[in-house]
């Protein structure tokens, strides 16, 4: 058997820069500095590297980059449209700092969105990519029982990224997506607490099975609770409780 190699930051950062290029790449398809920059930084915001509220010092990214301060202003108003940077007038660049009503909006959306996407899925998709999901839980399990924090983290998101193709909703599809990039750390964060993993990965289970019957509504009311849960767990996080 195989020994299993807990997933490295260096595969994490790239990952996380996968998916902001490939966001990216939905609005304009053309690579340049501009997005190599916004794909590279945002990627150490989504991994903490770059922590929340830390200053983004145009003149040190220019140096950095070996260019001018045009392409790192053009890159951090990217990175500021996908939630990730805050430019206010007249100040520094910083990483965003989420506060709580903004969180709280974030979350109630995915989950309203995302009972529809359940429902779609439960009622609309074929019985491959239902088995698509199922085996996608499976790898789940996996990095939960090695305790692959990072690992999980990225099947999760890879869980949500096939539940949306095979709920065929592709207005909900492109919202959620647009929310993706905001909710990394968070979910990070939330799985990292004692516990988190084994009850997302049971309602993981719960949900592929409520699939498996065809249980729309059922499916529809896990997947919001599961968003609920996380919502209270962030909030206890954030609120030091």
């Amino acid at each position: 058997m195989a020994t299993y190699e807990k997933m490295s930051a260096e595969t994490s950062l790239a990952k996380a820069q996968l998916v902001i290029r490939r966001i990216i790449a939905s609005r304009d398809d053309r690579f340049s500095l501009v997005t190599q920059i916004a794909i590279e930084v945002g990627g150490e915001i989504i991994e903490e590297l770059l922590p929340p509220g830390h200053d983004l010092n145009s003149v040190d990214l220019a140096k950095r980059y070996k260019t001018s301060r045009t392409p790192i202003r053009e890159a951090l108003m990217l990175l500021e449209k996908e939630g990730l940077v805050d430019v206010p007038p007249r100040r520094r660049p910083r990483v965003m700092v989420l506060d709580l009503p903004t969180i709280a909006e974030i979350y109630r959306t995915r989950a309203t969105l995302l009972e529809l996407v359940a429902a779609d899925v439960a009622s609309k998709a074929s019985d491959a990519e239902i088995a698509g999901l199922a085996a996608q839980v499976e790898r789940l399990e996996q990095a939960y029982r090695q305790d692959d924090l990072r690992a999980y983290l990225w099947q999760i998101i890879e869980f949500h990224d096939l539940n949306l193709s095979a709920s065929g909703n592709q207005t909900a599809k492109r919202i959620v997506e647009s929310l993706l990039l905001r909710t990394i750390q968070l979910r990070r964060r939330s799985l990292a607490t004692p516990g988190r993993m084994a009850v997302s990965l049971e309602d993981h289970r719960r949900l592929v099975q409520a699939y498996q019957t065809r249980d729309a509504n059922l499916a529809a009311a896990l997947i919001r609770s599961n968003h609920m849960y996380a919502l209270k767990n962030i909030e206890r996080l954030l609120l030091g409780a």
